[in-house]
């Protein structure tokens, strides 16, 4: 312990807060929350024996900053805010690419629907699950419309409306066809309720109703639609097979069990609807919390903003059960002592986890020395000023100078950071000039970083790699020269024998081949190479689809369309009077001006 940490710890106030841990690059490894800041944090830093996750994240902090909040729901909010923004490695993180299918059914809708989403909102609708992996949720769908034939398409049907014909689904079994009335909404709703009932886990009825279709599809001789009922059956029957003995089927409960070796740790959950285990999950956990009972608090916390809050939760340590409460805005039953069967889930939920951890605990040290370990040893490497916290990497797409674009692709803490990804329309060079597309995209990065305009480039970058190699590098050194701005540092990367290029150095820097560090260098390389070529392919696509009447203010893809349905071509269109425009449906007078003016200036 330092003496700037020492005197810090003399002044910490007796109130609650949020504190950030950082190491010796100012780099922040550990965002965490108190009560009483001054108790927490002298904590870490007392002689006392701590776990060894704990001792780890220690031995690293060289700095800590805080900041004081009106209440402890204040600094949980704040923590979790700055937890996404700064990515420590030391603090639990789960992406937010990790999003489970939900079946929802809006009861909105005169006829509703089911669709696959994979986020709930306070919308009023229905949602079911997560479906976890081991379960097709696409295919629990399709049972359900083989079954119950509710409509599938995203036509808007009001009690009012009528279509002309009924779609194919009709004529194959597989919707009543409310969009021509052929079945009234109470009946409709009637086969909705059905399916909600077989939602929340009961399988008889939908079971009874394939067997019959299938019977009489093969009476019939209908043997291909007999053995697509016969398919739909074996996924009843797998659903049933996860169903869990002496559990009433409207039960919905989540169960957590967080296990740990000491330095690294699992967090396992089991996802009971229905009556049903719909899943089983293990997240890493490298979380440097005190007590285990926090890392599980943390975890929930995270987890719940993206997961539907059900009925029961059933952890292994106990945790702050009103501060939860508070801050999910609901107040389930928690369990931290179970009984019966929920001991049982419980104990399955622990075995899992310590297997798990027993397997994949040499993961954690992979992902470490591919990320941090990568970082620490480009900084020594390359000689880089900074600690490389936040990497931007640019690379220019374009195809003999045509529908030119630059991408930023960016990586925090050696991992890709795919929010904070941009892409730039090169719009002031002629030709095929890779230097000068990369010299416009930089100014205009840089330009909004000085400045601070919008959100996406707020954030200062720590190390600018660029793809390429000398020239390229002068190209961009030029912009980043003119810009002022100080403590940025720069290298390209040239493919051929990935040579890496500093300023004022002619002489290249060779790392050694398949070294965790030149690995990350080629990671965000190729990703930025990826992304700049996908954007460029969106660009020319769009450029061959692109249609003059696009350029006329007002006037939309509907509009348009009505128009060469009247007119059969752009010449014609070209061709035509006001009045003549103004007779097609959707084109008011003023509209049809503009468009006759467009092609007559």
């Amino acid at each position: 312990m330092n003496s700037r940490i020492k005197e810090k710890l003399k002044l910490l106030p007796r109130k609650s807060g949020v504190y950030i841990m950082k190491d010796e690059n100012g780099t922040v490894i550990y965002v965490g929350k108190a009560k009483v800041l001054k108790n927490r944090v002298s904590q870490y830093f007392q002689s006392s024996p701590k776990p060894s996750k704990v001792q780890a994240m220690v031995d690293n902090i060289d700095d800590f900053e805080y900041f004081i909040t009106i209440s402890e729901m204040d600094a949980l909010a704040l923590e979790n805010n700055l937890i996404k923004k700064y990515q420590p490695f030391y603090n639990i993180l789960l992406k937010d690419g990790k999003q489970f299918p939900y079946i929802k059914i809006n009861m909105k809708e005169p006829f509703p629907r089911l669709e696959i989403v994979r986020k709930v909102k306070k919308d009023g609708a229905k949602y079911f699950g997560p479906y976890l992996a081991g379960l097709d949720v696409r295919e629990i769908v399709k049972t359900i419309n083989a079954a119950f034939r509710l409509r599938t398409c995203k036509q808007k049907i009001s009690e009012t409306s009528k279509a002309r014909r009924e779609c194919l689904n009709y004529s194959l079994g597989l919707c009543s066809a409310p969009c021509t009335k052929r079945i009234s909404r109470e009946e409709y709703m009637l086969e909705l309720n059905k399916v909600i009932n077989f939602l929340n886990g009961n399988d008889e009825e939908i079971e009874e109703i394939l067997k019959e279709k299938m019977q009489n599809a093969s009476n019939n001789e209908n043997y291909e639609n007999a053995l697509i009922y016969r398919d739909r059956l074996k996924m009843i029957s797998k659903l049933k097979q996860r169903m869990v003995a002496n559990l009433p089927k409207d039960v919905s409960k989540d169960i957590f069990c967080y296990h740990t070796n000491g330095l690294s740790g699992v967090i396992t959950s089991i996802i009971v609807r229905g009556g049903k285990i719909l899943g089983v999950m293990n997240y890493s956990a490298v979380d440097a919390e005190l007590e285990e009972r926090d890392t599980l608090f943390n975890f929930l916390t995270q987890y719940y903003q993206n997961v539907l809050v059900p009925h029961e939760i059933i952890l292994s340590h106990e945790i702050d059960e009103s501060l939860l409460c508070n801050f999910l805005g609901k107040s389930p039953n928690i369990i931290t002592n179970p009984h019966g069967i929920n001991k049982t889930l419980l104990d399955m939920a622990r075995d899992n986890a310590s297997d798990y951890l027993e397997k994949h605990i040499e993961k954690d040290k992979i992902r470490y020395n591919n990320t941090l370990g990568a970082l620490k040893q480009l900084k020594e490497k390359l000689s880089l000023v900074n600690f490389p916290h936040r990497m931007e990497c640019y690379d220019i797409s374009n195809i003999s100078g045509t529908n030119k674009v630059c991408s930023m692709v960016v990586f925090i803490n050696g991992e890709p950071a795919k929010k904070e990804y941009r892409k730039f329309k090169i719009k002031t060079v002629k030709g095929s000039n890779d230097f000068a597309s990369l010299a416009e995209a930089l100014t205009r990065r840089l330009t909004r970083l000085k400045n601070q305009e919008g959100e996406s480039f707020k954030d200062k970058p720590d190390l600018l790699v660029i793809d390429g190699g000398k020239g390229q590098l002068s190209s961009v050194l030029e912009v980043l020269k003119a810009s002022g701005l100080q403590g940025i540092d720069i290298i390209s990367l040239a493919k051929r024998i990935e040579e890496v290029f500093k300023p004022n150095s002619t002489t290249p820097i060779l790392l050694k081949p398949a070294s965790a560090e030149l690995r990350l260098l080629q990671r965000i390389r190729d990703e930025a190479h990826r992304f700049a070529i996908t954007f460029h392919r969106q660009r020319r696509a769009k450029a061959q689809t692109h249609s003059e009447l696009d350029d006329i203010d007002g006037l939309g893809p509907v509009k348009a369309d009505a128009l060469r349905a009247a007119f059969e071509s752009l010449d014609n269109i070209k061709s035509a009077s006001v009045e003549e425009l103004s007779s097609v449906k959707g084109i008011h007078l003023a509209l049809a001006q503009k468009i006759y003016n467009h092609f007559h200036p």
